[in-house]
């Protein structure tokens, strides 16, 4: 006869609400970690679909994604002229929000070469980019459809393909367009501003007597043509040659070209250890806090129901059962109960983590590692009630 099931269907009602609510709990314990292993992950999305061995970016900046580089578009040909890189593409990037379907909507755009790197890492529904101007490849979470069309700057584009989840370090969905839309949406200023800014010119150099004004006019043109020209990117990416030696490609680039080569590393580490980590640990502390609150919970339980039966554990003491019965009986409904809460913790989380508005990674190991810890916590909390179950003493089932 098996003390703890029969006890349990004594008190089936109590029994089921209490695991119940503690498997609700366990689930978000689960979904924490879920989140804590996404943000990871979405950081180092767009790193990993681009498979780039090197971030050039501008000199004194950690990167397109931590802060802000800007370098001119055509340092991809130095860049590819440096002895060890086998490719080298210009990439852009910008976060983007307006309006759809009258409500906000964002999302993070990359600007690509076609045919170059940093482009969809696969199309599940629908093409590829082929025209270089006015088609657009959206990410699955940005919920768009094939031939859907959306405002960026002054022209309309047009979705073509779907990729898959591809988000940046924030959670934005992202979509691509060509390089050269990017820059026209990310650098292209409007007429007005245009206006201004060559009125502004002419201010400068009417203000400078030695020119003739021929010469004026000429610089004038010059000088708006630099600051009005969009070739200006985020970053170049690069893929070495086979057997090429990563610290000389960096050094060389540093050196030659002046501008900082991050390794995929160094990005990684930029991403993780930077950007998010914050999120992460009050994340992990909010797990944390969870854990003990489950096990304090799990402890106020076995205590109570042991109270409840202050009297059947002392009958079973007066009839001769040994200590081993009544420690058996109390552990066992613990580990049931702990045992019980995971499993709808878990299918819980099966069953909703793919409407988190955020990424949630369920890894194995973590599944396997919060089971070993919610079995610790039901065995360490059961020790409450029998030290209280142990401290009964026999005469007490006869005491009315």
């Amino acid at each position: 006869m098996n003390l703890a099931l029969r006890d349990i269907r004594y008190h089936q009602g109590r029994f089921i609400l209490t695991t119940v609510g503690l498997g609700l709990l366990i689930g978000v314990v689960i979904s924490m970690g879920g989140i804590y292993r996404g943000l990871s992950a979405d950081a180092l999305a767009i790193q990993e679909s681009t498979r780039a061995d090197l971030w050039v970016v501008q000199q004194g900046t950690n990167g397109p994604f931590a802060e802000s580089s800007r370098i001119p578009e055509d340092i991809k040909y130095r860049i590819k002229g440096v002895p060890g890189v086998a490719e080298a593409s210009p990439l852009s990037f910008q976060t983007i929000q307006v309006e759809r379907q009258g409500k906000p909507f964002r999302f993070f755009l990359i600007g690509h070469e076609l045919n170059g790197l940093g482009g969809p890492p696969g199309i599940i529904e629908g093409r590829n980019i082929r025209q270089k101007h006015y088609e657009m490849v959206a990410a699955k979470a940005l919920k768009m459809e094939i031939g859907e069309k959306i405002r960026l700057g002054r022209h309309d584009y047009t979705v073509v393909g779907i990729t898959g989840k591809v988000v940046s370090s924030g959670g934005d969905p992202a979509a691509y367009v060509s390089l050269a839309d990017a820059q026209e949406i990310q650098f292209k200023k409007d007429d007005d501003a245009i206006r201004n800014d060559r009125a502004r010119i002419s201010a400068n150099l009417a203000g400078i007597q030695a020119l003739p004004p021929a010469q004026a006019a000429s610089l004038q043109q010059n000088i708006a043509g630099i600051t009005e020209s969009t070739h200006t990117v985020n970053a170049v990416v690069a893929r070495l040659a086979p057997g090429a030696d990563l610290k000389e490609v960096q050094e060389r680039i540093g050196r030659w070209n002046h501008y900082r080569a991050i390794s995929a590393e160094e990005q990684t580490r930029i991403l993780t250890k930077g950007m998010i980590e914050k999120a992460r640990m009050q994340i992990g502390l909010f797990r944390a806090i969870l854990l003990v609150i489950s096990s304090v919970i799990i402890s106020l339980i076995i205590y109570t129901s042991t109270i409840d039966k202050i009297k059947s554990i002392a009958t079973l003491k007066l009839i001769g059962a040994q200590n081993r019965v009544i420690v058996g009986m109390i552990l066992q409904q613990s580990l049931l109960m702990g045992l019980f809460a995971y499993g709808i913790g878990y299918l819980l989380m099966l069953l909703t983590y793919e409407r988190f508005p955020r990424r949630v990674v369920l890894q194995a190991f973590d599944l396997q590692l919060l089971f070993l810890i919610v079995v610790v916590i039901c065995a360490v909390s059961s020790l409450v009630g029998i030290r209280k179950a142990l401290k009964v003493e026999p005469a007490v089932a006869l005491g009315g």
